[in-house]
């Protein structure tokens, strides 16, 4: 039989080296990966980021409506030139002197429309920026359940590819043996040769694949993971709330928290509006000063003076080349863009939640049907194994059993992760997805 090269042999080692380490190492539950990615995932920081930033909206438009408080202190050296009448002829002098203004003033709106708005305005995006933030968590959850997911079935797609490298390796044995007692062909011996490099090399891709699974999962919790847990040999199918589709879609509606934010980022531009148009309205605050002034211009600057004052000044606009105008309508277009990225996106939530709820309905028929499938190839092996004890099968298709077999596990593993990471898509959608489902998921796993 033919020897295969180092790399293919090299590559094999490492693989089998890597999936057998769970002795050596401790496997990394989803639980503890979904904990890891909240500490080090990069787009989580962002978010986190980006909330603490959308908060603070709250604080700056609610500072528009509380009072205003400025100082001004300013101290200069001055020359001039006097000219005064003395005896009624022109005397010119050039007195020089220090003048100083020191002034605290505050004002506080009474009426201020653009005020209002800013406060509204503001307290609209901190709540939309809460909502994001929701949005990125739930995002979260799933890039860490899917890519935990993915490596499992990574995982078993190499261990389908060894099984059928393995079958492949005993019917070249067999193939040689029948060649020796001249009962095969050359043909024969050319074709299995030709199909095990080429699974050779589909073993070789899947190894890749998993170790390439490993690495997106572990960029995402900011650590090497080489062990994961993998499905408990129990798999309860969870129970599907009372209402159907339509109590999704109420749930969608009122707790999805990307439309949340659109709804909030709706008020936002409504206030806008208002800010703008507020261009047009007249402004009245009360206003408080103390100044005290020290040679403060050239008749006075031997004199020192001290004024305080407590009054309403009212502002109204008159005409500003019609920007305010411009602006309005700029803001209430902008209103409705803000009104049909709501529609669209609520059109595009229950799209995917109608896709997600089918999903996690099928999924249950679909694990029910490959459960039998597996036990079915479970009983197979047994009874090839008593037929080889018989002399009635060989090796070869107890190999054969056992890939059908390994084939019906990775389906029904897949079918499994499907099911998980559907019920997961679904609550996302209808807003209720949160840390405790990353707990529920984690029992499937041991």
């Amino acid at each position: 039989m033919k020897k295969y090269p180092a790399p293919y042999r090299i590559a094999g080692l490492l693989a089998a080296a890597v999936l057998s380490q769970s002795g050596a190492a401790s496997a990394m539950s989803l639980t503890q990966a979904f904990d890891a990615a909240l500490r080090n995932d990069p787009q989580y920081k962002l978010a986190e980021a980006e909330r603490a930033a959308g908060i603070e909206n709250k604080a700056l438009g609610r500072s528009a409506l509380l009072p205003q408080m400025q100082a001004n202190y300013s101290r200069n050296k001055n020359r001039a030139d006097l000219t005064q009448e003395q005896f009624g002829k022109p005397v010119t002098s050039h007195p020089e002197y220090l003048s100083g203004v020191s002034s605290v003033q505050l004002r506080q709106p009474i009426f201020s429309m653009e005020a209002w708005a800013r406060y509204k305005q503001g307290a609209a995006q901190a709540l939309s920026s809460e909502a994001v933030f929701d949005v990125r968590r739930q995002e979260l959850v799933l890039r860490v359940v899917g890519a935990y997911t993915d490596a499992l079935f990574a995982n078993e797609q190499v261990r389908l590819a060894r099984a059928q490298r393995d079958t492949l390796v005993e019917q070249a044995k067999v193939n040689d043996r029948m060649f020796v007692k001249g009962e095969g062909t050359r043909t024969d011996q050319l074709e299995t040769q030709a199909r095990l490099d080429v699974a050779e090399a589909a073993l070789l891709e899947a190894q890749d694949n998993l170790t390439t699974a490993l690495a997106t999962l572990s960029e995402i919790v900011g650590e090497e993971v080489t062990q994961l847990d993998t499905l408990g040999a129990s798999f309860p199918i969870m129970p599907m709330p009372a209402g159907g589709f339509e109590a999704w879609k109420q749930l969608a509606l009122t707790r999805n928290p990307d439309l949340i934010a659109r709804q909030y980022g709706v008020e936002a531009a409504r206030q806008e509006v208002n800010k703008q148009r507020s261009g047009h309205m007249p402004r009245v605050d009360f206003v408080a000063s103390y100044a005290k002034a020290d040679a403060e211009t050239l008749n006075t600057y031997t004199q020192e003076s001290t004024s305080r004052s407590v009054g309403v000044q009212v502002t109204i606009p008159l005409y500003s080349g019609g920007a305010v105008s411009a602006a309005t309508r700029q803001a209430s277009a902008n209103q409705l863009r803000a009104k049909a990225d709501l529609e669209a996106q609520t059109d595009r939530v229950l799209v995917d939640l109608r896709k997600q709820y089918s999903a996690a309905i099928s999924s249950v028929s679909r694990i029910q049907a490959l459960e039998k499938a597996v036990e079915s190839g479970r009983l197979l092996m047994k009874a090839t194994t008593e037929s080889i004890k018989g002399g009635v099968r060989i090796n070869l298709d107890l190999l054969n059993a056992q890939q059908q077999l390994y084939v019906s596990e990775r389906d029904l593993a897949q079918a499994r992760y499907n099911y998980l990471l559907a019920l997961l898509r679904l609550r996302a959608a209808a807003g209720t997805l949160s840390v405790d489902d990353v707990t529920t998921t984690a029992r499937y796993f041991r």
